[in-house]
């Protein structure tokens, strides 16, 4: 993938955008959005943008509209519904008039601009100098945050100086309803439309500086209020007004204004949804406002850089001599912590609170590629990400039952509120994998954690519930000495659907039961009345946990001996190589340019698929072996997932290829900063941000986490002259540091614990204890 241009400044804590780019508007609006886990706003300007009219989108986590599926030729058991995270009313926008002239970026001249996304405090802001049409200047600047701390609001901040005039300025602040959507799309990738008629206004309310714009969504059941208070300052004279209509209403300002004279508007906007209830009543809705606007902008301000600083001391990778891959990594840590739903009911979408892109659906990047983030930087959050899984396990059973599957649950591929909202089963619904990655997520994060409460309380159900399904998805075939198989499922590669045996899922299904039967079994024995009420809640048979240990220990798990290699499943080696070599670039990804029955008739792969086996289940294959894999799957793999490279750059890690380790590590690392899918525009790409991570320290770094012990094996690549993060891990802070020279691993908190860095044991007995390791030189492997 060639190298793309940078086109905003270089700086390790924030993103500058010094000039307008009215060609990166649409990209911009994503990349400057701000978020807490349930608002998300895009970064589209206050006053809009009339080249763009569509990249506006203010959206609530785990809030969506449904509506059925179209099919031409309907089966049974396809997905019926999709849901579909709604665009809520957009409480950002400010239209500004200078006498009559109305102000606008598409217009005039602007002589001075800056945007900044700053990623200490957790702000945005955007400066800039403008002359109007008719030579008015004014300086504005306008200064946004998503609270941290409150999770209903967000405030925005706006002064205005006329430079150059007197005369009458009005600024009108909205709550606009006018809920645009995008058209509908051959590209998967983005959202589709919503059906307006599916919105009913409740009323409104415009009360001097008070505005309330309620609705209800009738597909899905939400009841949703926005509402906003502002607060204006001036020594200009000023009235007041309000407008409304039905989806819209507003306050405007009428400013004798003086040049030189500023004009401040403080605008508190709050948003609230509940599902199936009774809507929010207005007077408690207003008290709220009231009371977060008696803080004040700065105090808002104060408390966001604490929740900034708090996470950062956390949960920063800091690295030396590659200021491009120091800001990538920011960025990228930084919109993770801000779309991550927080309250156990709502998840992390694949765009983020960034853009629509997918419909807002949760996937299995959440389990493989966004968890391992925040489980070794803030667990207590990562917990939040299971317990979401465990809240749709009902709706879980009743896609297994529908799929024919008798006993257990079946994990929707696509979804928000629980139920499959995949369309194209092939690449949806057949990737039964999805119950396996949970799986590997509930152990991974009591094995990190020792949260023994939670997998009694919710994941063991997790665990049993997805482990049942394998016995009915797979068999004992007599054909194959009655080795346990799996026939007519889709691995992570979606360029390979419908195939027996994928080694990846085979493999994970394998850990799936393992882990199952060990749950029971430690939960039978740990407290057996809860035990014996889940076994009667789910009517888990005798013999079940038996049967599980049975079938992962017979798995088949394809291996060609010839080769060396693990095939990707039965038919995979049978396949002709796609013709790279004649495929153009424009023809990339191979998805939006060829009927999916020709690229699954070849070798071609999307993303890792087996290659992501070799890292999940890293202590089952030796360096050798997974060396071998490697190098025959990389030259088949387009990376037209951007979950790929970040898996590809930790492997390379490993078997001894560092310069191709650090070639995809500087993709993943700057993804969605330089656009290098572009797509970007319709939303970050969560799961390639949480592998700028993972890269780091399970690639770089060389963690790996074997039963309950750490281990590491650390080195540098050339594009960097030494890194340093800190992990949390069974209640304990340990900070890592590697240099040319050395390694020095620190017990910042908690008990001793015991370390493996390569073949070496070390003991960090004591807080502040310090062990130092010297750098071993790295050579690349031939």
């Amino acid at each position: 993938m060639k190298q793309q241009q940078i086109k905003h400044g270089i700086h390790p804590w924030s993103l500058v955008e010094k000039t307008l780019q009215p060609e990166d508007y649409c990209l911009n609006a994503t990349l400057f959005s701000l978020g807490n886990g349930y608002i998300g706003l895009r970064g589209a300007f206050e006053e809009g943008y009339d080249p763009e009219p569509f990249t506006d989108g203010c959206y609530l986590n785990g809030v969506y509209a449904s509506e059925p599926i179209g099919y031409g030729e309907a089966a049974y058991g396809y997905a019926r519904n999709n849901q579909r995270m709604l665009t809520v009313p957009d409480g950002k926008t400010v239209h500004i008039s200078l006498d009559g002239e109305r102000f606008s970026l598409a217009e005039g001249e602007l002589l001075h601009y800056e945007r900044r996304l700053d990623m200490v405090a957790g702000i945005s802001e955007r400066k800039l100098t403008w002359r109007s049409p008719k030579g008015k200047t004014i300086e504005l600047r306008v200064q946004r945050l998503v609270s941290l701390k409150e999770k209903h609001l967000f405030v925005l901040n706006l002064e205005l100086t006329p430079i150059n005039f007197d005369g009458e300025v009005r600024l009108q602040s909205c709550l606009d309803g006018d809920l645009a959507q995008a058209e509908r799309s051959d590209d998967p990738r983005l959202a589709s439309p919503i059906d307006q008629g599916d919105i009913q206004w409740l009323g409104n309310t415009a009360d001097g500086t008070y505005l309330a714009l309620p609705l209800s969504v009738k597909s899905s059941g939400f009841s949703i209020c926005s509402a906003a208070l502002h607060d204006c300052a001036s020594d200009s004279e000023f009235t007041i007004s309000n407008l409304r209509s039905e989806d819209c209403v507003s306050i405007e300002y009428r400013f004798n204004a003086q040049r030189n004279t500023p004009i401040r508007l403080t605008k508190y906007v709050a948003y609230f949804a509940e599902q199936n209830a009774e809507p929010i009543e207005a007077a408690e809705l207003r008290s709220y406002l009231e009371f977060c606007a008696t803080k004040g902008f700065a105090k808002h301000v104060k408390s966001q850089r604490l929740e900034m600083e708090k996470f950062w001391s956390e949960s920063d990778i800091q690295v030396n001599g590659n200021d491009a891959l120091q800001q990538g990594i920011r960025f990228n840590l930084y919109h993770l912590f801000q779309s991550l739903g927080r309250d156990g009911r709502t998840n992390i979408a694949a765009k983020g609170l960034s853009g629509d892109g997918y419909d807002g659906h949760y996937f299995w990047d959440t389990e493989i590629y966004v968890l391992p983030f925040f489980l070794y930087t803030q667990p207590q959050l990562a917990r939040g990400l299971l317990e979401y899984r465990h809240s749709i396990l009902d709706a879980a059973r009743a896609r297994a039952r529908e799929m024919a599957i008798g006993k257990g649950a079946l994990f929707p591929w696509r979804t928000i509120g629980g139920e499959e909202c995949s369309a194209y089963y092939p690449a949806g619904t057949a990737q039964y994998h999805i119950n396996a990655d949970i799986a590997y997520a509930v152990r991974h994060y009591c094995r990190v954690t020792g949260d023994i409460d939670f997998l009694r309380s919710k994941g063991a159900e997790v665990v049993i519930e997805g482990a049942r399904m394998w016995m009915e998805v797979g068999h004992f075939n007599p054909r194959r000495d009655n080795q346990f198989c799996i026939n007519g499922v889709t691995g992570p590669d979606e360029y390979t659907a419908l195939v027996d045996n994928n080694f990846y899922t085979n493999l994970m299904a394998q850990a799936h039961l393992q882990y199952a039967a060990e749950v029971f079994y430690w939960l039978k024995s740990f407290d057996p009345k809860a035990c014996a009420a889940l076994a009667e809640h789910i009517q888990l048979g005798v013999e079940e946990p038996l049967n599980w240990v049975r079938a992962a220990e017979t798995m088949y798990l394809p291996y060609n001996d010839t080769q060396g290699i693990h095939p990707q499943d039965d038919s995979f080696l049978d396949k002709p190589q796609w013709n790279f070599a004649d495929t153009p670039a424009d023809q990339y990804p191979l998805l939006l340019h060829y009927h999916p029955l020709v690229i699954y008739r070849h070798q071609v792969c999307k993303q890792a698929d087996v290659v992501l086996g070799l890292l999940l289940q890293s202590s089952e294959f030796s360096v050798e072996q997974k060396r071998r894999d490697f190098d025959f799957y990389e030259p088949l793999t387009t990376h037209d997932s951007t979950l790929s490279a970040c898996i590809h750059s930790i492997i390379a890690s490993e078997v001894g290829y560092p310069e191709k380790a650090l070639n995809y590590f500087q993709q993943v690392a700057r993804m969605d900063l330089d656009n290098y899918h572009n797509n970007t525009q319709h939303g970050i790409h969560t799961a390639c941000m949480g592998g700028t991570w993972m890269c780091m320290v399970q690639g770089f770094a060389g963690m790996r986490l074997h039963g309950s012990e750490l281990n590491f094996n650390p080195y540098i690549p050339d594009g960097m002259d030494g890194y340093r993060f800190r992990l949390q891990f069974r209640d304990r802070t340990i900070a890592l540091e590697v240099d040319r020279k050395k390694t020095s691993y620190t017990l910042v908190k908690g008990e001793a614990i015991t370390l493996h860095h390569g073949d070496q044991i070390l003991l960090l007995g004591s807080k502040g204890q310090t062990e130092i390791i010297q750098m071993a030189q790295i050579e690349e492997v031939s």
